[in-house]
This record gives C-alpha cells, structure tokens and sequence, in this order.
C-alpha cells in the first residue's frame, strides 16, 4: 500500500483499517496524520517493505532527506534517509521507490531501492543536465487556455498575451481587480487542455478561506505559507 493511497482515505476509513491491524486501544483518540504514519509503518513492518513517493530534499548540515509532502495540510508528515550519492540526485527530484521501516535506532524509513526519477528511469535520469547548464530557449509549444467560451479571460489571454511551455509570467493588477480569478482560470485550462502537466500552486501570506477557495478550483497541488 503506498503512502499517497493511505494519506488519500478519509479519517474514518483510516480508523477502521487500522483497527483492523490492531493498532487503536480503547479511548484512542489520534489525529488523521498519526493514523496515516502508523499503518504506513504497520503494513512496512508486515510485509518487509513498502511502496513510497516524494520531494527530495537536502538540508545544509548534508543530511539526505526523502520528504513526503501532505499538500492538504502543508507540512512534511515523513522523512526518509537515502545515500543520494548512489542514485545521484539532487534536490527537488520527485522519487518513487521501496522503502524499509526503521532500524534499532533510526528515525526514519530507509530507501532501499529506486524505481523511478522524475518518471523516468534512475539510469537515464543519471545523465541528466544540470539545470544551471541547461540552454535558455523561446518556448516552442503553446499552452491552450481556452475552455468555455463564456469565460473570456483566457480566450483574451490566448489571443493577445499567450503562454507558452516553460515560460514565466506575470500579472500586475490594483487590489480586487480579479487577479486570483484570472490565477485560477490558467490553472483549469491548463488541467483541462494539458492533463499531462503537474499544477503547482504557491500560496504566500494569504488569507485560510482564499486558500481553501484556492484549493476547491484548482486540480493540483496547492501549498500555502503563512509570513
């Protein structure tokens, strides 16, 4: 059972599987996070291994950690030790791979073997460019934004102003002006006419129900930091 299947079940669904695995004694009141936490290491220690995947990412005093990001409740919920050295990779990769619970001692689940690096191969992703060596380009492909033909700002956007693949942007607007209307109507016509592209929304200093808001219309991942 992989992490992301547990962490997808409802604290309900969660509860009676892991009175299934005799994990709850009576009165045990735990929090949806620990339930996620403890039948991960529950069905681990079961069957030897499980079936994980996450952000990679490198603290400054070198340690190497695999961080599973809850993205609907915007924190790391489990750490992972790897040798990043062995599979060569870097900060920001987005790994896939069997992990072991702790050993005597550890904190954290071990991996034990990748299966896939950006969706790729771990061989082929070992060749891979550094991004500060990589060529700057003019985008070749053009992002669709259109969708409904009552929703103007995108078909406004794709006429005068149109987006491409790996192209930055930005919008400069007075406040109340619609500027998250117009955020979240990008966001549906890229899902909508590009399924294949990962949305990823970053949400600074805004307000709890606009990040709700925010996280209902948009299919992706939405994180938000409080300043």
């Amino acid at each position: 059972m992989e992490y992301s299947e547990i962490q997808s079940k409802s604290k309900e669904e969660l509860i009676e599987i892991a009175e299934k695995l005799n994990l709850l004694k009576n009165g045990d009141s735990p929090k949806k996070t620990e339930l996620i936490n403890s039948i991960y290491t529950a069905v681990a220690e079961k069957n030897g291994t499980n079936t994980t995947s996450g952000m990679l990412s490198i603290l400054n005093d070198g340690t190497d950690l695999f961080e599973m990001t809850d993205s609907s409740l915007c924190y790391r919920c489990l750490c992972i030790t790897i040798s990043i050295r062995k599979f060569q990779l870097r900060t920001g990769d987005h790994v896939s791979g069997k992990t072991r619970p702790p050993k005597d001692g550890e904190r954290y689940f071990g991996l034990i073997k990748v299966e896939s690096v950006n969706n790729i191969d771990p061989e082929e992703a070992k060749a891979r460019t550094k991004f500060e060596s990589l060529t700057a380009i003019f985008p070749t492909e053009q992002l669709k934004l259109e969708t409904d033909p009552k929703e103007l700002s995108s078909r406004i956007i794709d006429l005068i102003a149109p987006v491409g693949k790996g192209q930055r942007g930005l919008i400069v607007a007075p406040p109340k002006a619609g500027k998250t209307t117009v955020l979240q109507n990008i966001a549906a016509g890229i899902s909508a006419n590009s399924p294949e592209i990962q949305i990823l929304v970053a949400l600074i200093g805004e307000r709890p129900e606009e990040v709700t808001e925010m996280r209902r219309a948009v299919k992706g991942e939405v994180y938000s930091l409080l300043r």
